[in-house]
């Protein structure tokens, strides 16, 4: 067991890097060949489809229905590549369509719950400012404290028969009650 963890690479360091760049020249050798083969196909293919023009000791006529000719050859070709264009955007338009519904069936991505860190206000300072500053700050301290039994005594609660507000409070009598016990203080 603990001869299989321990056990080292056979290849050294710099036979490695001697492998590694015989195999990168072999490859830039592949890729120059089949460069080299792809344009020897390219002039082949032209040479194939592509005659030379003769228009020299021919009449206005003759030139005239070699224009027609290649113009029709023109058309043909332009009809191809607008199909040939047609179906390859109609190509890219349903490999789009396809990747979206193998993302939808892969299911959503969920976003792990974070976690909340509480730091306070001295940690941060010195994670700000770093362990050379002494600073410590209470931020507390400047709070305005507020007692309970004040506020309980100041808003008391008043219980009565909902129905003699509502009906006391209807129209526009109502409203003015409400708008007057809004600028006196004591409620009257």
């Amino acid at each position: 067991m603990n001869n299989c963890r321990e056990r080292k690479s056979k290849i050294t360091a710099s036979r490695k890097l001697l492998l590694k760049s015989l195999m990168l020249a072999k490859a830039k050798e592949a890729w120059e060949q089949d460069q080299v083969d792809k344009q020897a196909e390219k002039e082949r293919y032209l040479a194939e489809r592509i005659t030379q023009l003769r228009t020299s000791g021919l009449s206005f006529s003759q030139l005239q229905d070699l224009c027609r000719e290649l113009h029709e050859k023109v058309e043909i070709v332009d009809e191809e590549r607008y199909d040939i264009e047609a179906k390859c955007i109609h190509n890219t338009r349903e490999i789009k369509n396809l990747k979206l519904k193998v993302l939808d069936l892969r299911g959503k991505f969920k976003r792990p719950p974070l976690r909340r860190v509480r730091v306070s206000a001295d940690a941060m300072l010195r994670a700000l400012l770093g362990s050379k500053h002494k600073v410590s700050m209470d931020l507390r301290a400047n709070l305005k404290s507020v007692k309970k039994e004040d506020t309980e005594k100041e808003r008391p609660v008043e219980v009565g028969d909902w129905r003699k507000n509502v009906e006391a409070m209807s129209g526009m009598e109502g409203r003015k009650k409400m708008f007057d016990a809004a600028k006196s203080p004591t409620g009257q």
